[in-house]
């Protein structure tokens, strides 16, 4: 089946859906293939959501408390995993969205998605500041315990800024067992202010849960050597331009985007406000915990240090 894909310029699992919704490996016919599939084009399935209401209603819910399609989803099938009418797909969802013939769900729902785009395209990023590699005796995320790696082990976190219009900043951490988000408002980006909110933040959790930071090499944490004196947490840094390194970090900021987006003012939002959105985003099911959410993940870990 690989040698026909790439014969055929289609990734494997094409050809191998289609080797068995026709017969399988032995008895595939490609004549016979070809008009089940035109008999199956003239008899479109009704969208699921459009034939259950009760169902589209409780998709709608979600969608308007900024869960995205496949949280939806994930959530749905994890609590009702006996029942498929209860549970329906992400990209049932987005279809139900985006097209307007499937449209069981309002258009007006869209602005809740975290792109609010009005088609959907795939994303590309980049994220360049100045400053990288200016930091003196760092220690490299290479010489990171490997115990930190496997996420098996609650109290590692990374960290980030978000940058606003107006020098406007917001301080980005993410526990990487549990992906539990903190947010933490500051004045500006000078390595005193970031540490001084570093410490005070870090001061509001056991111990136990806060032992080491991986950042990148922004030159706000220059004074990264004051924060493990008063806080006794270990700080690794990225390599130069390897934002990747800590990815729990770099996908969270896209997620908390949708509530503080590019090219606005920060400082505008207080502490409670940032508090308020890091409890939705910490109250959101989460695929890669198998859709629980990181408040309860983290909460069972705060259980079992206490």
């Amino acid at each position: 089946m690989r040698s026909i894909a790439f014969r055929l310029n289609r990734p494997p699992s094409t050809i191998s859906r289609e080797v068995n919704r026709n017969g399988g490996y032995a008895q595939y016919r490609a004549a016979k293939s070809d008009e089940a599939a035109w008999e199956r084009s003239l008899r479109p399935k009704e969208c699921k959501l459009a034939l259950n209401k009760e169902l589209a209603h409780s998709v709608a819910i979600m969608l308007k408390q900024s869960w995205s399609p496949q949280q939806v989803s994930g959530w749905l099938r994890r609590t009702n995993p006996d029942d498929e009418q209860k549970y329906v797909s992400h990209e049932t969802i987005y279809k139900s969205l985006y097209i307007q013939a499937r449209g069981a769900l309002k258009k007006e729902l869209v602005k809740h998605l975290r792109t609010k785009r009005v088609m959907r395209r795939s994303k590309h990023s980049t994220k360049k500041r100045p400053g990288l590699g200016q930091i003196k005796d760092a220690v490299s995320i290479s010489d990171r315990p490997a115990s930190i790696e496997d996420r098996a082990i609650p109290g590692h976190w990374e960290g980030d800024l978000i940058v606003g219009s107006k020098q406007s900043y917001v301080a980005t951490l993410v526990e990487r067992h549990s992906r539990y988000v903190m947010l933490v408002k500051l004045k500006n980006r000078q390595t005193e202010t970031v540490v001084n909110a570093l410490i005070k933040q870090a001061k509001k959790l056991p111990e136990e849960l806060y032992k080491s930071l991986t950042w990148d090499r922004g030159k706000e944490l220059a004074d990264h050597k004051q924060f493990t004196t008063t806080t006794n947490i270990d700080v690794y840094f990225c390599d130069p331009a390897s934002p990747w390194q800590k990815g729990s970090n770099e996908n969270t900021n896209r997620l908390i985007r949708q509530y503080l987006p590019k090219f606005t003012d920060l400082s505008v939002h207080s502490q409670a406000k940032l508090n308020g959105i890091a409890r939705q985003l910490n109250e959101r099911p989460r695929k890669t915990l198998g859709y629980e959410t990181p408040a309860e993940r983290f909460q069972s870990c705060v259980a079992s240090t206490g």
